[in-house]
């Protein structure tokens, strides 16, 4: 037997010595696999909240907890019972979870349920295993000049499960036959296993090579039968499991290292960790967290509300229902889920629909002129969709042109005009006017909204990036008159409430990561880059301008991709094509490592909100010009220039040159400190 501290050295003496053997046997867990916690057990608890939400869904009461620890009283007995027979005290999953299943459910146990259970335990298992680069490098070889490779291990799962796992791992095509204690309750730590191996393959232990971490099942006991070994002693690793470890054990008792601990779990290990784009590495650090979080807190939300669909709009609603589907059902494998959809909508294709019934409120002319680029009518009309020049009688009626200024932050602007045009909203005939012109959006979009179910459901789960909520708004009052419309349950990222949502038990929103309504100093960063998620988020198609009646029904019609401006669109696209490949994959990576750990957003939110000030209010320069989009299109945003004291107000530190982010180091601070006042001030 000999030890080594390295991995490459082991490898290289292997290499050396199985030039003249015929067999080479190695051990699976943490040698050919890696393990991404520190604690293999810690797999047993999403088992048992599997099972407990089954026993829920079948009229028991049984907590996890429980479940847990009824599992290890049965494995136990089972072991004392097998060391009444045999050395080495194993237990078999099949028999010990047979019986602890059959404890739990009784007579409504279904027959498959053991199988279920099973195929749930392993794939969990699999997505804390990471196959080690440089053993697989060697089984390659080892299988192309001929070797007999076996895999042995000492586990309670048998070798049928254990070859599930190896072969999810890509280790199976390298491998005759696996080996488990549990089969013959013979273990490697007794040393029976070796010589039970020999016989029923028919080897020679002299030219037999074993390798593996354990000093006495994978060094001595092989050695005192006459077999060569080699036992790895991986500093590294250990290193990385005392870190997964420290972290896993701060969490108890300070929920700011249960969202460390989250990313440790995350992390790429092996050959998953290569050279990527730093855009891709921001996407998977930064923003999958983030967006994860979000969404495991939106199906919280309806598996509490009992909520049976959810329909992600907008173009950022495109990247979270991917998150979605990548991260949530490994986090709620019970099944127990609303079906998902997404919907194709904009705040232009809705703004005039929302006109058709009640008209042009004057809340919604409000929004209208928050954008600084707009300033009079036609930035209004070309907002909903209205033709100003059926309007103009109107306008002249109240003293007023299609070009009066209307925006106090344009030049020529006077509030009597102001004045006049709020009279006009009152105006029942203006009104009629707009509820003329805008019907036949509302009816295309009522019949866009048929075909998905929309108007099927009691209680529909409506999801969007934030901000004002508008996109919501917009919908609810195009469908507000309609009898069968759905109870609107809102979810946005980021909740700014800047002006105030019509809530009511039937429509109202929650910001998730952040809300206004709930005093969240550090949350509030998302605010210093709102369009860098707004970017990073968008789906690769063009925004919906709207919805158009046809002979045969409706058609979506989408903003143009041949202009200056579409054609920027795809270069931005582009730009971030690699930060939503970080994304994705780091979505399947959440949501495996919160599964495991059963924690949500409120045991993260300490973390996320470090990575909110520290990425987003204390930027690097370098950060800032990775991560900050190269164009950004506001359809709402109209092109006329704003009066100079308005326009500097609105310059944020992620507008700032490259020479003012490098050169004035107290930038950052005073940006933060203003940041401070305005978030009191609201």
């Amino acid at each position: 037997m000999k030890i080594y501290y390295s991995l490459d050295k082991l490898v290289a003496e292997g290499r050396r010595r199985s030039a003249s053997l015929s067999v080479v046997s190695f051990d699976l867990f943490d040698t050919l696999l890696i393990r991404r916690i520190h604690d293999p057990d810690l797999v047993k608890l999403p088992v048992a909240r599997y099972i407990s939400c089954l026993a829920v869904q079948a009229g028991l009461n049984w907590s996890w907890n429980r479940v847990q620890k009824l599992r290890d009283a049965i494995e136990k007995e089972h072991r004392q019972k097998t060391g009444e027979q045999f050395e080495d005290r194993e237990a078999c999953y099949p028999r010990f979870m047979q019986e602890t299943l059959a404890a739990i459910f009784g007579e409504k146990m279904a027959p498959s349920l053991l199988e279920q259970v099973t195929e749930y335990e392993l794939a969990t298992e699999s997505t804390m295993l990471v196959p080690r680069t440089e053993f697989v490098a060697w089984l390659k070889e080892l299988k192309g000049q001929g070797k007999r490779i076996f895999i042995m291990s000492d586990i309670y799962l048998p070798a049928a499960h254990l070859e599930r796992l190896a072969e999810r791992a890509g280790l199976m095509q390298y491998t005759e036959a696996v080996a488990s204690s549990a089969d013959t309750f013979l273990a490697k730590a007794s040393g029976k296993a070796f010589p039970l191996l020999q016989e029923k393959y028919g080897l020679d232990k002299g030219a037999w090579l074993h390798v593996g971490d354990n000093p006495i099942s994978d060094g001595l006991r092989p050695a005192e039968f006459g077999i060569q070994a080699l036992v790895l002693h991986d500093s590294t690793e250990k290193w990385r499991k005392a870190i997964v470890k420290r972290y896993y054990n701060y969490g108890d008792g300070r929920p700011f290292w249960r969202g460390r601990c989250l990313q440790q779990l995350m992390m790429p290990l092996e050959a998953e960790n290569e050279a990527r784009h730093p855009l891709y590495v921001e996407g998977y650090n930064f923003f999958a967290p983030l967006i994860g979080s979000f969404v495991q807190r939106i199906a919280e939300r309806c598996r509490e509300l009992k909520i049976r669909k959810v329909f992600f709009f907008s173009r950022e609603g495109w990247t979270f229902k991917k998150v979605w589907e990548a991260a949530v059902p490994a986090l709620y494998p019970d099944g127990q889920l609303p079906a998902v959809e997404y919907l194709y909508v904009s705040r232009m294709a809705l703004a005039g629909a929302s006109c058709a019934y009640q008209g042009l409120t004057r809340t919604n002319a409000d929004i209208a002129f928050l954008p600084l680029g707009n300033s009079d009518f036609r930035d209004v009309c070309r907002i909903f969709d209205l033709d100003y020049g059926p309007l103009t009688p109107h306008l002249q009626r109240h003293k007023l042109t299609p070009e009066t200024t209307l925006s106090p932050h344009h030049a020529g602007y006077d509030p009597k005009n102001r004045l006049r045009f709020n009279e006009m909203l009152e105006d029942e005939e203006f009104q009629a006017a707009v509820r003329s012109q805008t019907r036949k959006f509302n009816d295309a979009l009522q019949r866009y909204l048929d075909d998905f179910g929309f108007f099927a459901e009691d209680d529909a789960a409506l999801v969007d990036i934030g901000w004002l909520g508008t996109i919501q708004r917009f919908l609810y009052e195009a469908v507000a008159h309609r009898e069968d419309r759905p109870r609107c349950h809102g979810f946005l990222f980021c909740a700014t409430r800047g002006i105030p949502y019509p809530t009511t038990p039937d429509n109202y929103i929650e910001g998730v990561l952040y809300d206004r309504n709930r005093f969240d100093l550090a949350g509030s960063s998302i605010l210093y880059a709102r369009d860098v998620f707004e970017e990073a988020c968008r789906a690769p198609h063009p925004t919906l301008n709207r919805y158009r009646l046809t002979e045969t029904g409706y058609e979506l019609e989408f903003r143009r991709v041949d202009d200056a401006t579409g054609q920027a669109e795809h270069v931005q696209d582009r730009h971030y094509t690699p930060l939503q490949e970080g994304i994705l994959d780091g979505a399947r990576r959440y949501g495996a490592a919160s599964a495991l750990l059963g924690y949500s957003l409120d045991d993260y939110k300490p973390w996320l909100n470090y990575l909110l000030t520290s990425k987003l209010a204390f930027p690097g320069t370098a950060e800032i010009l990775a991560l900050k989009h190269r164009h950004h299109l506001d359809d709402f945003h109209g092109g006329k220039k704003p009066l100079p004291q308005y326009a500097q107000s609105q310059q944020h530190l992620w507008d700032r040159s490259e020479s003012v982010l490098r050169f004035n180091p107290l930038l950052r601070f005073r940006y933060f400190l203003r940041h401070i006042k305005d978030r009191l001030n609201e």
